[in-house]
């Protein structure tokens, strides 16, 4: 297993691992057409913008790409995970890389119907901030941060 940068001859390896991971995380309560638009090419698109705006982005391997996560300075966005490759302990190690690849304490948004991600997250040291911003009528991002020791 290890972790690489993300540059221009593999990003689409993580375009790929964005859209599936994505998808399946937000089916359940967005409309399918919305889902469907978010298709390999479109997430191409989406992590080109985030690496002109000053985010590196990395990829677990493990024989092939598992895992994605995007960090700029203390904020960590865009860990992914392939479905079928969940509860393994790769969320896990890329969470870890991301944090010691954060300026300062490290910093997320999740969505507040993301359970599992909660979960990993309060596991791995972080709490909540107490900041929220809305995603839609019915749907807030919370911020966690990473605990002091």
């Amino acid at each position: 297993m290890m972790i690489i940068e993300v540059n221009e001859k593999n990003i689409f390896d993580a375009a790929k691992i964005h859209s599936v991971s994505w998808q399946e995380s937000h089916r359940s309560f967005c409309e399918n057409e919305f889902v469907e638009l978010h298709n390999p090419e479109h997430q191409l698109e989406y992590l080109l913008e985030k690496f002109k705006s000053g985010y590196k982005i990395f990829m677990l391997l493990d024989t092939e790409p598992v895992g994605i996560v995007s960090v700029k300075e203390n904020l960590i966005e865009d860990l992914y995970v392939l479905p079928n490759m969940q509860n393994k302990g790769y969320g896990t190690e890329l969470l870890e890389f991301a944090c010691a690849k954060c300026i300062g304490v490290p910093t997320l948004w999740i969505l507040e119907n993301n359970v599992n991600a909660a979960r990993l997250y309060r596991r791995k040291g972080f709490a909540e901030t107490g900041r929220r911003q809305a995603i839609t009528e019915n749907l807030d991002e919370i911020e966690f941060a990473k605990e002091k020791k």
